[in-house]
C-alpha cells in the first residue's frame, strides 16, 4: 500500500460528493423525509420516512427519480412518471423529486455547505502525488456546491446529475458513472479507487470491478459497507494516510 492507503497499481481517483466531500448527506436526508412524511400523510397508516434506514437502503447515491421509485416501491406505492418539470406538488416521480430538491436548495441556502477537512486534506495529497480525480454524484447541483466550497479545482473531471442526464447514464448502483469517469480521466478501471459513503454507490464500485473501494462511514454503518462491496472502511479519508 501506497502513503495515501491505496494499492500501488492506483492511478485515479473516484470520489463521490454528498457524505464524502461534503457534509450534505444528513441534509439530503432531512429534505428527503420531509418530501416523504408529507406525501405519507395522504395514506392511512404509512409510517414515516426513517432518515436513516430507508434513506440508507432507498435514496443515498441515487439520482432523484429512482429514489422516489424505490422508497414508494418499498412502501407498496406506484405513481405516474410525469415529467422532468412537474411541479414539486405534482402527485408524480418527478414532482416529489422535484420538492426534494426544492426543500434541499432551500436548507443549503439558509445553512450553507461545509466539507470535511479531512478529505479537503487528503485531496491535496492525492493531487500532490500526481493521481488524477474526478467527482462521481447523483446530484444535478454538484458543481454550485463544489464552488460555494472552494472545491472546485480539485477535480480533473465531474461526471453529476446534468453530465448523466446529457450522455443517458444509468445512476448508482450501476456503475456507469463511474465507469465514465475513469473513461473521462484515460484510466483502466482496475487501476481507480472509488470513495463512496452510501450503499449504492459501494454496488456500483463491485459491479464496475474498481481496483479499490473505500467506504467512508459517517453514520455507523460499517458492516453494511463491506457487504455491499468496500475493500476498506474509514470514518474519515484523513484515516488513509496522505500527510507530508
Amino acid at each position: 500500500m501506497t502513503a495515501l492507503g491505496l494499492p500501488d497499481t492506483i492511478q485515479a481517483c473516484l470520489f463521490d460528493l454528498d457524505g464524502v466531500v461534503t457534509k450534505t448527506a444528513v441534509v439530503h436526508a432531512a429534505a428527503w423525509k420531509e418530501t416523504f412524511d408529507s406525501f405519507l400523510r395522504g395514506y392511512d397508516g404509512e409510517r414515516p420516512f426513517d432518515a436513516v434506514a430507508d434513506y440508507d437502503e432507498y435514496v443515498d447515491g441515487r439520482p432523484r427519480a429512482d429514489g422516489v421509485r424505490a422508497f414508494l416501491d418499498s412502501r407498496g406505492i406506484h405513481l405516474p412518471e410525469g415529467t422532468a418539470d412537474d411541479p414539486p406538488d405534482a402527485a408524480t416521480v418527478h414532482g416529489l423529486g422535484n420538492r426534494k430538491n426544492e426543500l434541499l436548495l432551500a436548507k443549503i441556502r439558509t445553512d450553507g455547505v461545509e466539507a470535511y477537512d479531512g478529505t479537503l486534506r487528503y485531496l491535496e495529497a492525492v493531487r500532490a502525488q500526481g493521481l488524477r480525480t474526478a467527482i462521481v454524484s447523483s446530484s444535478a447541483n454538484c458543481r454550485d456546491v463544489l464552488r460555494s466550497i472552494g472545491a472546485e479545482h480539485f477535480f480533473d473531471v465531474r461526471i453529476d446529475g446534468v453530465v448523466a442526464a446529457e450522455r443517458q447514464l444509468p445512476g448508482k448502483p450501476h456503475p456507469d458513472t463511474f465507469l465514465a469517469a475513469a473513461h473521462d480521466l484515460g484510466v483502466e478501471p482496475s487501476r481507480a479507487a472509488v470513495f463512496e459513503d452510501a450503499l449504492a454507490g459501494m454496488d456500483a464500485g463491485r459491479a464496475g470491478r474498481f481496483g479499490y473501494v473505500v467506504g467512508v462511514d459517517r453514520v455507523g454503518q460499517t458492516d453494511a459497507l463491506y457487504a455491499h462491496g468496500a475493500d476498506t472502511v474509514v470514518k474519515d479519508l484523513a484515516e488513509l494516510g496522505g500527510k507530508e
